[in-house]
């Protein structure tokens, strides 16, 4: 049985989450994890579509919430796991990248802490929806009032893959100076972009598929000069004093 190229195949599904494969021709798989999306009334839809594929040549998972419970979920781990197992007997990837904006961006990296990738992709990810560790912060309150339990008060960094975090400033300054400075990720701050604008203004330039290649290929100095391209700099100690 053949697959259709253009729409990708279903692998698992549960308590809101829907894990469907897009099949490549190479050995990179990208997870990419939507965020809340801007419609309500329907499941996110599916986001990275054509800077994932990199011309078809990568594998795509893409991830869903029709919840919105960013990870939450006490389905998650065993439903990751599930569709990373079923993605990896399909094909035998060599590189992983988890990728994702907004809430997107907060499910890859406590993905992470489930079942590790080579590297992760966050963009605009928030620290934490927890009111009482971002007690100020409502602009998903909606939604994050539904959660009926934080399994991750903020947002989990583990130290094996390699990060790559951008914020704009303009409205996610308290949620980028709550992340703490670590090795193995650099972080990347636009401070004329807001937290809808940034993923918008990549996509724009044309940059999220070079920004997904030097991630994956742990290019630093290649990041560099595309975050100075895209307006961006590297977060230095006293840029976002508390």
């Amino acid at each position: 049985m053949t697959h259709d190229p253009v729409h990708p195949l279903p692998l698992v599904a549960g308590s809101g989450l829907q894990f469907d494969l897009l099949p490549g021709s190479g050995p990179d798989l990208v997870v990419s994890f939507a965020s809340i999306g801007s419609d309500r009334s329907r499941p996110p839809a599916y986001e990275f579509w054509n800077a994932a594929q990199a011309g078809g040549t990568r594998s795509v998972l893409f991830v869903t919430d029709a919840r919105r419970q960013w990870g939450n979920t006490p389905d998650f781990a065993p439903l990751l796991q599930r569709a990373l197992h079923l993605a990896q007997s399909r094909q035998n990837f060599q590189r992983i990248l988890y990728l994702g904006q907004s809430m997107g961006g907060f499910v890859a990296l406590a993905g992470a802490q489930i079942a590790p990738p080579t590297a992760i992709l966050a963009i605009s990810p928030q620290f934490s929806i927890c009111p009482t560790v971002m007690p100020k912060e409502s602009r998903w309150a909606d939604w994050t009032a539904q959660i009926p339990a934080h399994r991750f008060p903020s947002v989990p960094l583990p130290e094996g893959p390699r990060r790559v975090i951008l914020h704009g400033l303009c409205d996610d300054r308290d949620q980028a100076q709550a992340f703490p400075r670590m090795a193995n990720c650099d972080h990347y701050l636009f401070p004329r972009l807001g937290h809808s604008d940034l993923a918008r203004h990549l996509k724009t330039q044309s940059l999220l598929p070079a920004l997904i290649d030097a991630t994956l290929d742990g290019d630093r100095r290649r990041m560099g000069r595309l975050i100075a391209t895209a307006g961006g700099e590297r977060r230095k100690t006293d840029q976002l004093p508390r």
